[in-house]
């Protein structure tokens, strides 16, 4: 295949929301990277925000971050998780960058005074786009983000039109359907679907490839049904029902030689050798896992009515799945509102039974008192403990108030007037904070930090590969942040058990703290979000550690 001739291949998704549009294109890019192709991928958000980072997890999920520091969908999680490749910038668009694009450039006068129409530059623009992050691939996977015919995301499928119109034969779309099983009927309905197929009709796209999302396996008859109405053969109909985890779905597609179809539809000629022998043996690993580990996250961002909301940490959870099934462990996620522990329920009857503690990422005052009960409760009952970004944070405050007996101790995020900010904010934000300048504006992507020797996170690095045995026990992970240990209480904190593990290579950034073996087996904060760079086929050095002491 050439260079200049990517073929592209669109993912969309109606009926509802939460389809897994995202699994579905991470899957099949995995099918083709495994066959020997060049692939990758792009999420294609229709929000006006310029990017995920100043978006709420609750109303949007996780913000994941790439190496070079882009605050994006999760789906990019998934991605790199099933690829095992890191992305970047060119692998991410919302609609906000587009207009801001075309504005910036009405504003420069490229546009020689005529009036700016956005039915005809938006478009034009998503597909330089496009064409410019598939370069140098075989296939480039575009999940369409949102439902097909919502308002917000018409402009963008009408780009995915017209580049059909420019390279005929070198774009395709899978659309990916529900077929609900109502309680009240138990029989499988396919109107749903069929409709669905019929509205991306009336945007002048006809997919050449339909995945049919249900409980069950789809039978023969509804997928003719759905062939039928969207005038395809019935070959080119798959069934998706629910897996028991995610890692399965590339083999079920793989299963009913999706692939083979498609490249055949593309005119392809080439014997696929499909290289999953270590993905299929690890889920077959984790099929037969049944011993049972409770790890609690103790967090804010999850409770939604009478919902509990994962997405929120889709990596921290995904990065706990990793380190159990690599010790032949299921791993039993509790959630703690750290509010309830907050307004004063009983730590004791909380984390009864639980095997390990990871305290994730967050912002703001809400919640946090409830951490820091949680942190100690972890710390005084030697309780593995993992804290991640904020959770480490957390961890130096408790430390703080209950060890050292700073009962003020606080991170100026939350008291600007405490008399000890153990945390406090970057010298380089004070700027950007005064100017209320948030967006894109924290310590964001890949940071150098420099392990030190004969401590348990340069253990941890060292045994699962990630450095070598000899060299600058130098690791690289992604940040989120803009506050940090105030260096003026290193000491102090070093002299009662604390060891700084981690620092930047200038030695100015605490990047980890852990206590020593004689105070807790495994306590460790690191000031960065290891979860980012954990994948199904090589979990995290960190999540490995916690979960061996959970053995």
């Amino acid at each position: 295949m050439s260079k200049e001739r990517p073929i592209f291949i669109f993912v969309s998704g109606g009926v509802i929301s939460g389809l897994g549009k995202g699994i579905t294109t991470a899957s099949l890019a995995l099918l083709f990277k495994s066959a020997g192709f060049r692939v990758s991928v792009m999420k294609v958000d229709m929000y006006l925000n310029q990017d995920a980072g100043t978006m709420n997890p609750m109303e949007h999920g996780e913000v994941f971050v790439t190496q070079d520091g882009i605050e994006t969908d999760e789906d990019l999680g998934h991605y790199e998780r099933f690829l095992n490749q890191n992305l970047n910038f060119k692998n991410y668009m919302t609609a906000g960058q587009i207009y801001k694009l075309v504005l910036e450039k009405e504003r420069r006068l490229e546009y020689q005074g005529r009036s700016i129409d956005a039915y005809l530059e938006i478009p034009q623009e998503v597909i330089k786009k496009w064409e410019t992050a598939a370069r140098n691939q075989d296939f480039f996977f575009i999940e369409m983000g949102g439902t097909v015919g919502e308002y917000q995301n018409i402009l963008f499928f009408e780009a995915a039109r017209r580049l059909k119109i420019k390279y005929p034969n070198r774009v395709f779309f899978v659309h990916i359907v529900y077929l609900p099983i109502p309680a009240s009927l138990g029989e499988m309905k396919s109107k749903p679907a069929q409709q669905s197929v019929l509205t991306l009709n009336t945007l002048g796209i006809f997919p050449d490839f339909i995945v049919c999302r249900a409980e069950k396996p789809v039978d023969a008859k509804r997928r003719e049904k759905i062939a039928l109405a969207a005038a395809l053969p019935k070959e080119r109909v798959f069934s998706a029902p629910d897996a028991n985890i995610i890692y399965e779905v590339p083999l079920i597609l793989a299963q009913q030689k999706m692939p083979q179809v498609m490249l055949k539809v593309m005119g392809i000629k080439r014997k696929l050798k499909r290289n999953l022998k270590h993905w299929q043996a690890i889920v077959n690993k984790v099929s037969l896992t049944k011993k049972k580990i409770r790890v609690a996250i103790v967090a804010k961002y999850y409770a939604s009515g009478e919902f509990s909301l994962s997405d929120s940490y889709v990596s921290v959870v995904e990065a706990i799945k990793h380190g159990a099934w690599c010790y032949n462990l299921q791993p039993e996620i509790v959630w703690i509102n750290s509010e309830e522990l907050e307004e004063g329920k009983d730590p004791k009857a909380v984390f009864e039974n639980i095997s390990a503690m990871v305290v994730p990422g967050g912002f703001g005052s809400r919640g946090i008192e409830g951490k820091i009960k949680a942190i100690r409760w972890a710390r005084e009952n030697k309780i593995p403990f993992l804290g991640l970004c904020y959770g480490m944070q957390l961890a130096v405050i408790e430390f703080a108030r209950n060890v050292l007996g700073l009962k003020d101790a606080q991170t100026t995020e939350i008291d600007l007037q405490t008399n000890n900010p153990v945390i406090h904010l970057m010298p380089e934000q004070e700027k950007k904070m005064l100017k209320q300048d948030y967006g894109g504006t924290m310590r964001l992507g890949d940071w150098s930090c420099w392990l030190r020797p004969k401590t348990q996170a340069a253990y941890f690095y060292h045994k699962f590969g990630w450095i070598g045995k000899r060299g600058k026990r130098i690791i690289k992970e992604r940040h989120r942040h803009r506050y940090e240990f105030n260096n003026q209480y290193r000491q102090r904190f070093e002299k009662a058990g604390m060891i700084i593990s981690g620092t930047t290579v200038d030695n100015k950034l605490v990047e980890i703290i852990e206590l020593k073996k004689n105070k807790h087996p495994f306590f460790i904060g690191v000031q960065f979000h290891p979860e980012f760079q954990s994948r199904f086929e090589k979990p995290h050095p960190l999540f490995l550690g916690l979960i061996s002491f959970c053995l």
